[in-house]
C-alpha cells in the first residue's frame, strides 16, 4: 500500500473512531436519563412514611390528629372491602369456563366505584383535620393528601386477599 493509501486509512480509522466513541457517549447519557425518568415515574407521591411525617408535630396534636385518621380510616374500611371483594368476585367469575363479559364489567365497575367512595371519604377527612391544625402543622401533614405514601416491601399481609394475590416481600 502506498503511503497516500495509508494516510487515506488512517483518516477513515480515525474517523470510524470518533463515531463510535460518539455513539458510546450518546447510548451511555441516554441511558442515564431514562434511568432518571424511570426512578423519578417510581418516585411515591410523598416522601417518609406517616410516622415520620407525624413525628414533626407537637404530642398532643399528633394523638389528636393519629386518633382522627384513624377513625376515618376504619369509616372508610367497609368501601375498601367491598373494592377488593367485587374485584375477587369480577376475577373468579373471569376464570369460568363461560365468560360473562357484562357481569365482569359490571363486578369492576362496582369495585372501582366502592375504592372511589372510600378514597373520597379518606380524602374529606383529612382536609377536615387539616382546618383545624394551625398553618405550620398543616403544612408539614399536608403531605398526606399525596395520593401514595412510600412504595416497597409490604410490612403485612391482608389476611382477606386470596393466597395468590399476596405478594411475597423480597428478601434484602
Amino acid at each position: 500500500m502506498s503511503s497516500k493509501g495509508l494516510k487515506i486509512a488512517l483518516a477513515m480509522s480515525v474517523a470510524l473512531n470518533l463515531f463510535a466513541a460518539a455513539a458510546l457517549v450518546t447510548v451511555t447519557v441516554g441511558r442515564d436519563r431514562v434511568e432518571q425518568r424511570v426512578e423519578a415515574q417510581r418516585k411515591p407521591g410523598r416522601e417518609g412514611s406517616f410516622k415520620a411525617v407525624l413525628s414533626g408535630l407537637d404530642a398532643d396534636v399528633r394523638d389528636q390528629v393519629r386518633a382522627r385518621l384513624r377513625e376515618s380510616a376504619l369509616a372508610a374500611r367497609p368501601d375498601f372491602d367491598a373494592a377488593r371483594a367485587a374485584r375477587r368476585q369480577a376475577i373468579d367469575l373471569a376464570g369460568q369456563p363461560t365468560f360473562d363479559p357484562a357481569a365482569v364489567k359490571a363486578l369492576l365497575e362496582q369495585s372501582r366505584a366502592a375504592e372511589l367512595r372510600g378514597r373520597a371519604r379518606l380524602e374529606d377527612n383529612a382536609v377536615a383535620v387539616l382546618s383545624d391544625l394551625e398553618a405550620d402543622d398543616r403544612k408539614a401533614l399536608s403531605v398526606i393528601l399525596a395520593r401514595h405514601g412510600p412504595r416497597g416491601p409490604r410490612t403485612r399481609d391482608r389476611d382477606d386477599a386470596p393466597p395468590e394475590a399476596r405478594r411475597e416481600t423480597p428478601a434484602s
